[in-house]
């Protein structure tokens, strides 16, 4: 199962079979890993929210449709990219999918060339999100290493202030502030404290200074 998630496949889901048939032989023929499924109930029961790759989705399907099911999926923490196909395909149709997140709309009949090429954006689309999570996940497991006193320290750092200033706004000594930063920096993986402002405001939700300290303070 490990396997088979590590592994970028193109999942299609479409109610007619000939659409699915023509998808699957055009995608395994570009060397495209593919999986078919008859409708967005059947792929939300049977395909893991872990899967990479990307999902061409038809609008118009029996049961769950197209739209609904981009909502169920980014309800459920499903993260493909999904590429919209509509053989009944209009502009407010096409201006909804993309305004919830979809990665593309085609109207059926689309030329192979034009799936490739959508298929080819999505699934990079889906390394860059992937690693972009990953990013974050590595700076929020190392800010969890941080005590809280050392989170109040780092924080203060990374607003630009000086040992003397944080040692004053925690009422300390400068000292124990140095003992902190350095603390800080080890935990975090960073050599200095311009990489560190750089490292946590890589973060989207973390609160910090506008602008990174342009040098490091010998400890003064």
């Amino acid at each position: 199962m490990a396997e088979e998630n590590a592994v970028p496949t193109v999942f299609v889901v479409d109610d007619d079979p000939d659409v699915r048939d023509a998808l699957a032989m055009l995608l395994t023929a570009a060397g495209r890993p593919v999986e078919t499924w008859p409708s967005a109930d059947d792929f939300l029961a049977g395909c893991a929210p872990e899967r990479r790759g990307c999902l061409i989705l038809d609008v118009r399907l029996p049961g769950m449709n197209g739209l609904t099911a981009q909502q169920a999926l980014a309800s459920r923490g499903y993260t493909l990219p999904v590429i919209f196909i509509s053989g009944h395909g209009d502009i407010p149709m096409a201006v909804r999918a993309v305004s919830a997140g979809a990665l593309d709309f085609l109207e059926k009949p689309f030329s192979d060339t034009a799936v490739l090429d959508c298929v080819d954006r999505a699934l990079a689309e889906d390394e860059h999100r992937r690693g972009e999570r990953e990013r974050i996940l590595g700076i929020e497991r190392r800010l969890a290493r941080l005590t809280p006193r050392e989170r109040e320290v780092m924080d203060r750092l990374v607003e630009g202030k000086v040992n003397k200033i944080v040692a004053r706004e925690l009422d300390c000594s400068t000292r124990t502030v140095e003992i902190h930063r350095a603390r800080v920096l080890h935990k975090m993986g960073v050599a200095n404290v311009s990489q560190l402002v750089r490292y946590v405001l890589g973060h989207p939700d973390y609160p910090g200074a506008a602008a990174p300290a342009e040098e490091e303070e010998s400890g003064g």
